[in-house]
């Protein structure tokens, strides 16, 4: 079978036979919304959404049977709202139609960020929010605090102060949002609230020996590896992002929702241990490495995605492809050897934390770097979840004792 030119869309023949059923059955799985379709780019014909043949496919249960369909949606099953922010497909994430990977390789963080906003502003062109003393000196005696931590702080005392803060036009929320970046970025590099590029920002304060050519390179990986991390659709600290933002709160408490998600060693947080297994592998034969630590049953992190079965995370391609100064024992050895043993292949986490051991960047600097390129699609999710209105508040199955008369009291 001839393979599609959009890998976004299959025809119907193309998804009948993914999901190994006959076209009338296709149809009625459009009819039940598992399915969508539009109309295609020639006359009279449909097209439909690849990720959800491949989520229908990947699904334990058939469509038809509800409760175990409901059951699996919050674990990496069915899509459970409507967005148009990001799609996902073997192109790794694409931004509102345009793939992250090929914005990767020239766009700006705050052009992605404009981008994820669905705005033709520029939110960013604003001078920089004047920070007051109690801030100020409150990040002063954060300065030992982890990075992510003190983002949480320096948000939540700038929504107490900020009167725009619950600006609901849309023009408000752009010129909220930007002030959200630019303090977050100066609570993670611990630098001043600055007006300049975000990534140049991070290169001056974490890499501030750097100059010439050097700098420049440096620069541009952070700014690939901010654009790279901009968004991912529903991941974790997302979603608790758009839950938060369907309670009603402002910009300042979604993002200081996702912030509060993403250290979790389930999500962000793995690329800490990540760069503890890349120290490894720096310092020891990879093979040797992934030998004993399979041997003694413990996990790969930074390999692996459920998204990405099978050609691997683009994202990670990506950055590692970048990275022309890391050593070819961390970019090709280790990852070959995990995947001889396992068949995973590495993922943005991975890619990450060589790039943040390759340049010399701060410890712990994969979590902030994760956490602040995110941030513009936290912001993106928060502000459509405005629009779409709405509580997100999911029913769960009760599975504990059944009702019985309570005890007598003496």
């Amino acid at each position: 079978m001839k393979k599609n030119a959009n890998p976004l869309f299959l025809s119907a023949k193309e998804a009948a036979a993914e999901l190994s059923i006959s076209l009338p059955t296709l149809y009625a799985y459009v009819s039940r919304g598992f399915v969508r379709s539009e109309a295609g780019p020639e006359a009279r014909t449909r097209r439909y959404r690849a990720d959800d043949v491949r989520m229908l496919k990947g699904r334990r249960a058939p469509p038809g049977d509800a409760d175990a369909v409901n059951e699996k949606a919050l674990d990496w099953g069915g899509p459970v709202l409507e967005s148009a922010i990001t799609a996902i497909d073997d192109m790794g994430p694409i931004y509102r139609g345009v793939p992250a990977v090929a914005l990767a390789e020239n766009a700006s963080f705050e052009s992605v960020a404009t981008l994820l906003w669905d705005t033709d502003g520029d939110p960013f062109a604003a001078p920089a929010p004047v920070v007051g003393k109690d801030i100020a000196d409150v990040m002063r005696t954060m300065q030992n605090a982890p990075a992510v931590d003190r983002a949480i702080v320096m948000l939540a005392m700038a929504n107490s102060t900020d009167a725009a803060a619950f600006n609901r036009s849309k023009e408000g929320r752009l010129a909220t949002a930007a002030r959200i970046v630019r303090l977050t970025t100066a609570a993670i590099t611990g630098a001043p609230v600055s007006a300049a590029p975000i990534h140049r920002q991070v290169v001056d304060a974490w890499l501030p020996a750097l100059t010439g050519a050097k700098k420049e390179a440096a620069a541009d990986l952070l700014r690939r590896a901010l654009v790279l991390l901009g968004d991912h659709e529903l991941n974790a600290s997302t979603f608790t992002v758009r839950v938060a933002a369907s309670t009603g709160v402002n910009l300042y408490d979604a993002v200081i929702a996702g912030l509060c998600a993403v250290k979790g060693p389930r999500h962000g947080g793995v690329g800490i241990s990540t760069a503890r297994l890349v120290e490894a592998f720096a310092e020891r034969d990879p093979a040797a490495v992934v030998r004993e630590r399979l041997e003694m049953g413990e996990r790969l992190p930074g390999f692996g995605h459920q998204l990405y079965r099978l050609g691997g995370d683009p994202r990670s391609k990506s950055l590692l492809g970048a990275l022309k100064t890391a050593p070819a024992r961390l970019v090709k050895d280790a990852p070959g050897a995990v995947e001889e043993a396992t068949g995973q292949l590495p993922n943005i986490d991975y890619a990450l934390a060589v790039m943040c051991r390759t340049l010399g960047l701060p410890a712990g600097s994969e979590l902030t770097m994760f956490a602040l390129g995110r941030t513009s699609g936290w912001i993106a999710q928060a502000i459509e979840q405005y629009e779409q209105g709405g509580l997100i508040r999911p029913r769960a199955r009760y599975v504990g004792p059944a009702a019985r008369t309570p005890p007598e009291t003496r």
